[in-house]
């Protein structure tokens, strides 16, 4: 298979394989989205993991703005054509609450308020070893010079980002289950930092533990059917609560996959 870099040689033929055009607008389709809040200038909703928040490559569809185009007639249209009503954004594979603007105004005043660190979120995440509340990790995050798709800690461009770790139980010595506040809402922010103190999220497989991360583990817990149960298809990060300003806040119990580990089932 050819490259894009790749030099052209006389004579040398290139087949081409062009995709079907994909509609500029992303469309309407029925999706499963559960709505918890309404009204005349934003949506709340809870994000399933597993679905990427707006279009893009790879991702035409199946996407939550398709899903919001379905269940909603009146969105901001700030976003952009791929983007309608989009403040902020979830990863793929992290489920939980995200608010949506349902007309400019409202779009405007939800991003102020983001950009002003009026909004409270908080997380709460499965990590590996055992971690203490009340930790602050304070470390600029920028795009990894390595690895375009990665944020990094140790980016030579980057931007302020203050994580905290707000409680914690440990309910193995694998593992901590941990309530996560950010005071900033960079990319990948949550999974960048825990990665950095070196306790990544569970599932978490872009910045996961190396091979010497798991030997600690092997040694402080680690057993054959823990790690059966934890083998998750995404990393074990929920957006449980979120407010905004006027005293609106809503919350979001975690989904089945991650709840059975505040049982001490571990």
């Amino acid at each position: 298979m050819a490259k894009s870099n790749q030099p052209v040689k006389a004579g040398q033929i290139v087949v081409l394989d062009v995709p079907e055009p994909v509609d500029a607008e992303p469309q309407a389709e029925a999706l499963p989205l559960p709505i918890l809040y309404q009204d005349h200038d934003v949506i709340v909703v809870d994000k399933p993991a597993g679905m990427v928040v707006h279009p893009a490559a790879g991702h035409a569809s199946g996407t939550l703005v398709n899903a919001l185009l379905h269940h909603v007639t009146d969105l901001s249209g700030i976003g952009g054509e791929k983007r309608p009503g989009i403040v902020h954004r979830l990863d793929r594979g992290t489920s939980g609450l995200m608010v949506i603007a349902k007309n400019d105004a409202a779009h405007e005043e939800l991003a102020r308020q983001f950009h002003d660190r009026e909004v409270e979120k908080e997380y709460v995440a499965l990590v590996w070893g055992v971690v203490q509340a009340g930790r602050r990790i304070d470390a600029p995050i920028g795009r990894d010079s390595a690895n375009r798709k990665k944020m990094s800690a140790k980016a030579r461009r980057s931007r302020e980002a203050v994580t905290r770790i707000v409680r914690t139980e440990h309910i193995n010595p694998a593992v901590t289950l941990a309530e996560i506040a950010i005071h900033t809402g960079r990319t990948h922010q949550i999974r960048v930092h825990l990665s950095a103190i070196g306790h990544p999220i569970v599932g978490d497989k872009i910045y996961g533990p190396d091979e010497y991360l798991y030997l600690r583990f092997i040694e402080t817990g680690w057993t054959p059917e823990l790690e059966q149960r934890l083998l998750l298809p995404r990393q074990a990060l929920h957006s449980t609560e979120l407010a905004i300003e006027g005293e609106q806040k809503w919350s979001s119990p975690l989904p089945p996959e991650l709840a059975e580990f505040c049982s001490g089932g571990l």
